[in-house]
């Protein structure tokens, strides 16, 4: 099936849209002021050593510390290559040492970002490893004929005085020689830069950040299948031309500048998809359904038949949503980039058949899935258990933020509840203080609901205390807000 890929890019931010057949299937958002860390370099410093964790947090120069664990420091290795471990942290690190160190995995929530010790660059057809010495192949690659024939090739290309080791990518299976000797040079120089830039800045230093989110376009996503790359900046196709000319010529043919006047998103839809894509309830062609509820410990997704009541009876339409539905939770986990624990929840069955026609279509449909995912069968409740590798922020947590009258529960207090809550600070201050009146500051609704409803528990608490209270709307708090003056 043919691919195509769109890339906005404005000053703030660049989007990235791949669709399938026309349909959006991946959303990748990467915005300047907070651009993924993922693969930059740095000279860090050792801020503290933690003995019992065997971990150590290193200051890189962003707002919070990196996280280190042994099991990531290169040094704690081997000659043959296998960690060590008899060498405790203490033993390989120090307060206040400079380390040279690349981020593993993004910063996510409250945690800092993941760091390693052993560098990799990645390039278009490899990925260089200055301080390991042997040559890997992706696992991607399986006939056993075509990764010795790789290794050997790549082998060959490599310069008498190279002492570092190479990862050979899936993309290298039809590289030309002088592709691969682009790549090795291209790495051997990047590299090179990086050592130098270490030994004249003092920690925390930035030496080396990954490519941007159109480099890695044409870098990674660019594929067999992809048909054309529209790209709606003139001035970064032309940088984008220079990159592809330098690093992926064969992607040059596919690259095209979008000069139309409407915009790139909404020619095809895309802006309509993100919006659906930050709501909870998902539509199904027949009529059915998901709900998909993401919290801090996992995702839920639901599905329900709604109005499909098509088939010849009722479990041929349980069957035949549930089918349906293994197509489009595959594409939701990569539209919306979910990732961690996820919970599927299909609808009831009790055919074994049908059991395994689902889980086979779930697995067929995940195939087209970047991220390593890991799916369980169905347990004793009917629910499919599976991880999805968190790779950066899901799509809600880069777009939205959380909401500040409900503080991220999803439900508000109602008036009534807040009214109440007001009566008892009120008779709760009545009792320490003697002001001459009680004042109460809240939003329309409460106000509202003690002018009408609840204007005889008011008059009676008035009553109660012998003071006046007084109603003042503030126009500016949620429903859940309030104050007391004391006058």
């Amino acid at each position: 099936m043919s691919e195509d890929i769109l890339i906005n890019i404005t000053p703030q931010e660049t989007r990235v849209a791949l669709l399938l057949q026309g349909a959006v299937q991946e959303l990748h958002i990467e915005r300047t002021l907070s651009r993924g860390l993922a693969g930059n370099i740095y000279l860090g410093k050792v801020v503290r050593v933690l003995p019992g964790m065997q971990s150590a947090f290193i200051d890189i120069g962003l707002e919070r510390a990196a996280f280190l664990h042994v099991a990531d420091i290169w040094e704690s290795r081997s000659h043959d290559g296998q960690n060590n471990p008899h060498t405790p942290i203490e033993k390989l690190l120090f307060d206040g040492q400079s380390v040279m160190v690349q981020v593993i995995k993004e910063p996510i929530g409250t945690k800092g970002a993941r760091l390693a010790t052993q560098i990799s660059i990645a390039g278009r057809m490899l990925v260089y490893l200055p301080q390991d010495k042997h040559i890997g192949i992706s696992q991607r690659i399986e006939n056993e004929a075509e990764r010795e024939r790789l290794r050997s090739k790549v082998q060959s290309l490599l310069p008498s005085e190279e002492k570092g080791g190479f990862i050979i990518r899936t993309m290298a299976e039809d590289a030309s020689d002088l592709d691969l000797r682009m790549d090795v040079e291209y790495l051997r120089k990047t590299w090179s830069a990086i050592v130098q830039l270490s030994k004249s800045h003092p920690a925390p230093t930035l030496l080396h950040q990954d490519l941007n989110l159109a480099q890695r376009v044409l870098r990674d996503f660019v594929s067999e299948t992809t048909t054309g790359i529209q790209i709606d900046s003139r001035e970064n196709f032309q940088k984008l031309q220079e990159f592809g000319a330098l690093y992926t010529p064969s992607v040059l043919e596919r690259l095209s500048h979008y000069k139309g006047e409407r915009p790139l998103f909404d020619l095809y839809g895309v802006e309509e998809e993100i919006q659906r894509a930050l709501g909870r309830r998902v539509d199904l062609k027949s009529g059915g359904y998901l709900i998909i509820d993401q919290t801090e410990a996992m995702t839920t997704i639901d599905v329900n038949t709604g109005s499909f009541v098509n088939g010849r009876n009722f479990d041929d339409t349980i069957f035949k949503t549930n089918l349906e539905a293994a197509q489009a939770i595959a594409r939701q986990l990569r539209l919306r980039n979910l990732g961690g624990i996820i919970i599927l929840d299909f609808i009831d069955m009790e055919n074994g058949e049908h059991k395994s026609a689902v889980l086979s279509e779930l697995h067929k449909a995940l195939q087209r899935d970047r991220t390593k995912i890991s799916v369980s069968n169905f347990s004793a409740l009917g629910l499919v258990e599976m991880t999805r590798k968190r790779t950066r922020e899901s799509l809600s947590h880069v777009l939205c933020e959380t909401c500040p009258a409900c503080d991220g529960k999803g439900q508000l207090k109602t008036a009534r509840t807040v009214c109440y809550e007001i009566l008892r600070e009120v008779l709760r201050e009545a009792r320490q203080f003697n002001p001459r009146e009680f004042r109460i500051l809240a939003s329309q609704m409460v106000v509202d609901m003690f002018l009408e409803e609840e204007s005889q528990h008011l008059a009676m608490l008035g009553d109660f205390i012998q003071k006046p209270i007084s109603l003042q709307v503030q126009t500016a708090y949620l429903q859940e807000q309030y104050d007391i003056i004391l006058m």
